[in-house]
């Protein structure tokens, strides 16, 4: 078996990646209020050894999309189960494979952060992750009285201080501060306690976390931004980094300039795992999964096409003809969407796509490297992006998740096994194991204010 083992994740959408998924008629459509249908599927990856599950999150339900257009779609979770709490439910019918929730710097606090995850990283055995993310829309904002919202410099000069200060809170204890000693009737030793006494320009905590540390040290650190301050967020501090990259050139471009980032700041390139969104529909040949995306383009309402479109170039498209081409994009918007809004103008421009043809493209795969065909098929596109260094792993993401998670965990994970690519077994217990990432160290450097304070106490 290579030394080098691919790293999988399943990007959990209520029904399905692809716009209309919920549509089809076997599709559970109430999967986002079932918490024992998420249960199902995360018992049937960890079957299957995938290293996580990853859940996206948003604080608000337009996005800036019309009522008309929302009212018709369910891929933009209108109404959803907060993640944290989900992913805590699911640590207790899963034992191997890891949790990961996204947080926005935008509108959560650190010390709120730190205590949330390092708490799902307990109840876990080790086995949770947090997705930074600099939110960006509007409608997430006014739910926190940001009529404005946050300049991209803004946002990203406040997840930088943000990530420093909640790492720095999962270093509160060391690893053997708990003596729970009966005998001597010492519960903790206090030397072991460190407080943090941050002061920054955005932030000021004290500290500390009053939650010890896990198995795995702390939780694993997942960034998902691709634009040049999002890159750099993720050299600095990223484990893991999911992408939207539909190329394998700008893959491979992207994957050798991360890790060189990231060793530029004295971090070894093994230590930042790259996983490109992989949108999916497999079968067990190519002329049924063409016939399943088929199904799905026809379900396709122009509506909810052009709206989906429209969020993603942060520009208003209902007033072009749908067989045009794509209008030129000012450049204020700019402000909200930035490496996804420039990825699908340049797919417009470069493949002479009309307005329809790129609505369908972002119906199908949101800009994400898309895959369509039997299970060899597609686990020779994911060998190819593996073996050439565009990717250490993927994000799957199946078109519908009624049967697009057993389809790729029964066809594809298998075939992937068989060429010696994935694991057939798991390394260990804690999500850093998974990956292969090393345990960070307890800080060991004694607080006397804190010492005397809680002797004092």
């Amino acid at each position: 078996m290579p030394e080098r083992q691919m790293k999988l994740g399943l990007f959990m959408l209520p029904t399905g990646q692809h716009v209309a998924a919920w549509r089809l008629p076997e599709s559970r459509t109430d999967m986002h209020i079932d918490a024992g249908y998420y249960a199902e599927l995360a018992r049937e990856i960890e079957a299957a050894k995938f290293d996580l599950l990853f859940l996206a999150d948003g604080d608000g339900i337009h996005g800036g999309w019309p009522l008309e257009a929302l009212s018709h779609t369910a891929n933009r979770v209108v109404a959803q189960f907060e993640p944290l709490t989900l992913l805590s439910a699911l640590s207790q019918t899963t034992s191997k494979v890891g949790l990961v929730a996204t947080a926005s710097t935008t509108y959560y606090e650190p010390y709120r952060v730190a205590r949330l995850f390092a708490s799902l990283d307990l109840m876990s055995g080790g086995r949770a992750g947090w997705n930074v993310v600099t939110t960006a829309n509007t409608d997430s904002g006014e739910n926190f009285g940001y009529a404005d919202g946050l300049s991209a410099e803004q946002r990203y000069h406040r997840a930088e201080e943000f990530v420093d200060v909640v790492k720095g809170l999962w270093q509160s204890w060391e690893d053997d501060a708990f003596l729970r000693d009966k005998q001597t009737g010492q519960f903790f030793d206090h030397t072991k306690l460190h407080t943090l006494n941050h002061a920054g320009a955005h932030f000021n905590v004290r500290g500390p976390l009053n939650v010890p540390r896990s198995r795995q040290g702390h939780p694993v650190i997942v960034q998902a931004g691709s634009s040049g301050p999002g890159k750099a967020l993720a050299a600095r501090t990223a484990e893991i980094v999911f992408t939207a990259q539909p190329d394998k050139k700008k893959a491979q471009q992207f994957h050798a300039e991360i890790k060189t980032l990231a060793e530029q700041h004295g971090r070894s390139a093994e230590a930042i795992k790259i996983m490109p969104g992989l949108a999916v529909t497999v079968a067990r040949t190519e002329d049924e999964a063409l016939e399943k995306m088929a199904q799905l383009q026809s379900l396709i309402d122009p509506t909810v096409g052009l709206a989906h479109l429209s969020s993603f170039v942060g520009f208003d498209l209902s007033g072009y003809p749908l067989d045009g081409p794509l209008p030129e994009i000012p450049e204020a918007s700019a402000k909200l969407i930035q490496s996804r809004q420039q990825l699908f103008i340049d797919m417009a421009r470069r493949e002479n796509l009309s307005i329809r043809q790129l609505y369908i493209r972002a119906s199908v795969s949101k800009g994400h490297l898309n895959a369509v065909g039997s299970f060899k098929q597609v686990a020779d596109l994911m060998e190819e992006w593996f073996v050439e260094k565009a990717a250490d792993g993927f994000n799957v993401m199946p078109s519908t998740m009624t049967g697009g998670v057993a389809d790729f965990a029964r066809l594809v994970v298998p075939e992937l096994q068989r060429r010696g690519l994935f694991r057939k077994e798991y390394e260990g217990a804690t999500l850093r194991e998974h990956l292969g990432l090393a345990r960070p160290g307890s800080r060991l450097r004694p607080q006397p204010e804190l010492r005397e304070q809680v002797s004092a106490g």
